[in-house]
């Protein structure tokens, strides 16, 4: 009786050939030098905003000194901050012109956007011309004239009025970033539409708005981080009336009150920064979508 005794077959490895040792050498320099880079970057742009994180939680003398760990961590600094005079009001006043402004700015220049992007119309080019062309004037160019037409005539000095009205006619900017974005939606959609009886109005509503929402969410951030980063305009016409100022102008004063407590100062800057941050931290796909394919057809 002859017992027969399965045995695994055993495979010799082939060695590597030397062209085989060199490319997965290759490749792991690559992997290595391209993570590299990315941490680098992102310790670059991070290393920042965790200094000014940890140096808001210091004591007011340590803030002074080379430490960059809090030896107690000094959470009742924002608290400090809150409690300035006028910093509620401040931030009130930039929800206020960065919210109604990124509303007003979105609707007016959705509209505006379609028209070039899908109308045949005479004049067309020109307007596009128009459109360009105004962003490339800086707003130092006009503000004379802008301020004693609204701080002269309107009488709306002190006020942010003169900066959310002109948000209702529309933005250069954004007409042009929305038009981009428009081009990339086919004309057959639109087409189907007015075969099915929808007017223009309603071809906007109901077919391109939901289809843009990607480039309607990239303007509205665009304009967003504007406003609530502006400095410019506030301090031209609200800088008059402390009950009228932005974040952005009022942690200037706030900076001068508070010259040598650093901590203080990091506090509200943290403050400042954080509604930016999460904003666009929740916003991102959609923000990045949009702007990728803007210019995707001309």
């Amino acid at each position: 009786m002859t017992q027969v005794l399965d045995r695994p077959v055993e495979l010799k490895k082939t060695p590597a050939s030397p062209a085989e040792r060199t490319a997965r050498r290759k490749a792991l320099l690559e992997w290595v030098a391209i993570h590299s880079l990315g941490i680098a970057g992102a310790l670059f742009f991070t290393l920042p905003f965790v200094f000014v994180f940890l140096t808001s939680l210091m004591s007011d003398s340590q803030a002074l000194s080379r430490d960059l760990i809090p030896h107690t961590w000094e959470w009742g600094n924002y608290q400090r901050v809150f409690d300035t005079p006028g910093f509620l009001t401040w931030w009130r006043n930039t929800l206020v012109y960065a919210g109604l402004g990124t509303v007003l700015t979105v609707v007016s220049s959705v509209p505006v956007a379609y028209a070039l992007a899908k109308f045949r119309f005479r004049g067309r080019n020109l307007s596009l011309m128009l459109v360009i062309s105004m962003m490339m004037l800086p707003p130092q160019v006009v503000i004379i004239p802008m301020y004693l037409f609204w701080a002269k005539q309107l009488g709306l000095s002190g006020t942010l009025w003169p900066l959310i009205v002109p948000m209702a006619f529309g933005d250069a900017f954004s007409i042009f970033l929305l038009r981009q974005f428009l081009m990339t939606i086919p004309n057959e959609y639109v087409d189907a539409a007015k075969v099915d009886g929808c007017g223009d109005l309603r071809t906007l509503l109901k077919v391109v708005v939901p289809m843009a929402k990607p480039g309607i969410a990239a303007v509205a951030l665009f304009q967003f981080f504007y406003a609530w980063n502006d400095y410019f305009g506030p301090q031209i016409y609200a800088s008059e009336n402390q009950n009228a100022w932005t974040l952005s102008y009022g942690l200037e004063s706030f900076k001068g009150m508070h010259h040598t407590d650093w901590n203080l100062t990091m506090a509200a800057t943290v403050l400042v920064m954080a509604p930016v941050i999460l904003v666009f931290f929740f916003a991102q796909k959609a923000f990045v979508e949009g702007v990728t394919l803007t210019g995707v057809k001309g």
